[in-house]
């Protein structure tokens, strides 16, 4: 995820509603969040977000529905300079943090990678 913005709620139910769905279709998924989406992984970030207003379910508990079907998460490296924050900053979610290489390798040596942009 990077053009996500947590600042507009109705942008984040998509790529975590689709991403527990295909690890639900025994797909391997991961999620990078990078740039402005990284900020999703800092504790506390997504728990005070919703996609709607007036609901009852936080950005987290998509977040966490996701993770519990499969779903990796990552979070881009830059993003804990950017946002202040450290490892230990990071969702239980969070699997750990990779470099903007890790993407761009994945991309283009591994013929089985999709990629999906929100």
């Amino acid at each position: 995820m990077v053009n996500t913005d947590p600042r507009n709620g109705e942008e984040l139910g998509a790529p975590f509603f689709q991403a527990s769905v295909a690890a639900a279709m025994d797909y391997e998924v991961e999620v990078i969040c990078t740039a402005t989406a990284g900020r999703l992984m800092k504790r506390g970030v997504a728990e005070n977000l919703v996609v709607k207003a007036g609901s009852p379910k936080s950005v987290y508990d998509f977040i966490k529905e996701a993770h519990e079907a499969g779903v990796v998460f990552r979070c881009c490296s830059p993003n804990l300079d950017l946002f202040d924050m450290s490892e230990a900053d990071l969702i239980p979610e969070c699997a750990g943090i990779v470099g903007g290489a890790y993407v761009i390798e994945q991309v283009m040596e591994d013929d089985d990678t999709r990629v999906l942009t929100y």
